[in-house]
């Protein structure tokens, strides 16, 4: 008898040791800093529909502003102010593994419409300090303390508009829900958000690696807790989004298997504001703007038109 129990402690060791091993290694593949975000994207080709937006953005003169985090974090971010003296600024926010380069071609879009253009590296990426990717969670912070410095270097009489795709629709989202979200936000635009990390999380784990969810993804929450500060269950959009008011358009990909199509519903249906919803068809993820460029643009037009007068 004796023997057993030790062959059932000595298995169940073993298996902690396991989940415990393969929970770091995941871990580090999500949450850990990838250098490869530092560099810049590689750029578009001449033909590509969206080469006139990339080409044009990173060819402009950008101020750099920076950040000091509440945990001790200098961000950096580009700022274009806009063409003719406005109070409107779009502030655009990255996906996972991406930096303010990626953002070029929104930053055109918004630049374009007439905004002064804001986009910042978050945390743990491009140019900015920090080695855990805060997922939109620890973000939603750096974008309350981004949007404020738009307040005090444009003035109080400031519209703003935020706009991010995938994790970047993540932080919006989650940024709207703060209770000390500045009144200065008139809309929000999210492209691709997940619902929360760890409906995300899940997904992916079956997704890209074939593997039950349970009880490995809790393994990497418990191990997030502990190393970055939050858990995958806490960091959720869908429970910020519902104590939101502001107007907002959600737009995702009709054929999006990496953020599932169908986590954009309970988004849409949760928020408590003006709302608009936009699948693209046949769209993969975060490529709507690439497969209908001209409908991508006038549909955001239309928008802030009606909601950012």
């Amino acid at each position: 008898m004796k023997r057993k129990y030790k062959w059932l402690i000595g298995c169940l060791v073993f298996i902690a040791i396991l989940l415990l091993s393969a929970g770091m290694y995941f871990f580090h593949v999500a949450e850990v800093r990838d250098v490869a975000a530092d560099k810049p994207d590689k750029l578009r080709a001449k033909t590509n529909s969206l080469y006139h937006y990339e080409h044009d953005f990173l060819s402009r003169e950008k101020q750099t502003w920076t950040q000091k985090t509440s945990d001790n974090l200098k961000l950096i971010a580009w700022y274009v102010p806009a063409e003719k003296k406005t109070g409107k600024t779009a502030i655009l926010a990255h996906g996972w593994h991406n930096n303010k380069t990626t953002m070029a071609i929104y930053g055109e879009l918004f630049h374009e419409l007439g905004y002064n253009v804001l986009i910042p590296d978050n945390r743990a990426h491009g140019d900015s300090q920090g080695e855990m990717i805060g997922y939109g969670w620890l973000d939603r912070r750096d974008y309350i303390g981004w949007l404020n410095q738009i307040l005090e270097n444009n003035g109080q009489k400031s519209d703003i508009v935020m706009y991010g795709m995938s994790m970047g629709a993540a932080t919006v989202l989650s940024t709207s829900g703060e209770n000390d979200l500045p009144n200065q936000v008139k809309a929000i635009i999210a492209d691709s958000s997940y619902t929360s990390v760890i409906e995300e999380i899940k997904h992916e784990a079956g997704d890209m690696y074939g593997l039950p969810w349970f009880p490995l993804v809790n393994v990497v929450s418990g191990i997030s807790k502990v190393r970055a500060g939050y858990s995958y269950e806490e960091a959720s959009p869908l429970r910020q989004v519902e104590k939101n008011t502001r107007p907002t358009f959600f737009i995702q990909g009709g054929a999006d298997t990496f953020v599932p199509t169908k986590m954009v519903y309970p988004l849409y249906n949760a928020s408590r504001g003006p709302k608009q919803l936009w699948i693209t068809k046949g769209s993969k993820h975060v490529q709507s703007f690439h497969d209908y460029p001209v409908a991508y643009r006038s549909k955001i037009k239309a928008f802030l038109e009606k909601y950012d007068k």
